[in-house]
């Protein structure tokens, strides 16, 4: 198996929730637009939650540990 840096996957995720926090909103009005902003909160939550995570490998598998709660 290749190796699998597990600590530059979760900076990608960060990466990505920035990235999507700054994604520009395309010319789009009605239903499109709130679709849109709708997937951006998705997919930014997403992200962050992946980027917040800590890490073990536990009986070969790997075990993200995401806080529910800020700061704890």
């Amino acid at each position: 198996m290749a190796e699998f840096d597990v600590d530059a996957m979760i900076a990608r995720f960060a990466e990505r929730a920035e990235a999507v926090k700054d994604r520009p909103l395309p010319p789009v009005a009605g239903p499109e637009r709130r679709m849109f902003l709708e997937q951006k909160e998705i997919d930014f939550t997403d992200f962050s939650l992946i980027a917040a995570a800590k890490w073990s490998v536990e009986d070969d598998h790997l075990v993200l540990r995401i806080p529910l709660r800020p700061n704890g």
